[in-house]
């Protein structure tokens, strides 16, 4: 049976490929720096379940100092030319735009695949190994067809990584953090204190703390998965849910919507808003979430009226 372990160990390899890359790229003067990190977070992928929390701690400890110093950095001059890429879109057309789609197409029939037909893969984590495969499945057909030079991918792939940095992996440590804060009580803090202010008996006042509590919370977080635990155990079950009697699924959903009208408004969502920035070498690292907080604004107003409209 395929495990969530296949994808630890493609993950694992990967960052171990761009580790060793990186020591080996003479023209970027901080090549130990990224070797260092992508190599430590192959190390993580692939050995974390034998390492123990203590040195799993120190490990993240280490991914932090290094990219807390500023020792992540890429080589200057790595883009394929432009005129070469449009030689190349000229040359393929849309067999490009098919290599890209093998990756959701294969996530999405494996979802439903192992699903059918137990045995072959966990059923909990259908999606991700599925995904997975179709990564593979997608280099494959690409590597057949446009035929480029072996390593060619994987240095590209080096590149991208160089250039968001240490931003890649915020959303792993976010997601942490949430499930640190759940375990520690912080979302029983956060209730007994949003509970004094909310006017007694207001169901209203209830509704618009939580949808509000998501939206910070995820902007402090960088991940509306890791604010949904802390604001479900200090608004939403024991006020919405349990003493409102407002219906769990409309609460879980319309509530996470709330969250990601945060995530357009903080430089925290690293991989949303500053990946894309710096990818694009926009001048203005914040631009996109310059552009999306127009948008925001009003959809997180619109998703708390819809929780109080009909959840309840």
């Amino acid at each position: 049976m395929i495990t969530l372990g296949f994808v630890y160990v493609l993950a694992g390899l990967t960052f171990a490929v761009f580790a060793a890359l990186g020591l080996g790229d003479r023209s970027n003067p901080k090549r130990f720096g990224n070797a260092a990190f992508w190599g430590l977070l192959a190390l993580s992928m692939l050995a974390g379940d034998r390492l123990g929390d203590f040195s799993n701690g120190l490990l993240v400890l280490a991914l932090v100092a290094i990219a807390g110093t500023g020792q992540i950095g890429r080589a200057p001059g790595r883009e394929v030319p432009a005129g070469v890429q449009a030689e190349r879109a000229a040359r393929y057309g849309n067999f490009l735009l098919v290599v890209a789609l093998i990756i959701p197409a294969v996530a999405l029939a494996g979802t439903f695949l192992f699903k059918w037909v137990p045995g072959l893969a966990d059923p909990k984590q259908a999606t991700l190994i599925s995904l997975g495969i179709g990564v593979l499945i997608a280099l494959a057909v690409g590597m057949a067809r446009l035929q480029p030079a072996p390593l060619l991918p994987a240095q590209q792939g080096r590149r991208l990584l160089d250039a968001v940095g240490w931003a890649a992996i915020l959303p792993q440590m976010l997601a942490s953090l949430g499930a640190v804060f759940a375990l520690a009580g912080v979302g029983e803090v956060v209730g007994d204190l949003i509970g004094a202010a909310i006017p007694q008996g207001s169901l209203f006042g209830a509704v618009v703390a939580f949808g509000l509590g998501m939206a910070l919370f995820t902007m402090v977080m960088g991940n509306a998965f890791a604010a949904f635990p802390v604001m479900i155990a200090a608004v939403g079950m024991p006020l919405l849910i349990k003493q409102y009697d407002g219906n769990p699924a409309v609460v879980a959903a319309i509530g996470m919507l709330a969250g990601f009208c945060g995530t357009l408004m903080t430089p925290m969502a690293a991989n949303f808003n500053l990946v894309p920035a710096a990818l694009l070498e926009l001048k203005n690292p914040y631009g996109v979430i310059k552009v999306q907080i127009g948008t925001a604004i009003p959809l997180l107003a619109v998703n708390i009226l819809f929780i109080w409209l009909f959840a309840f």
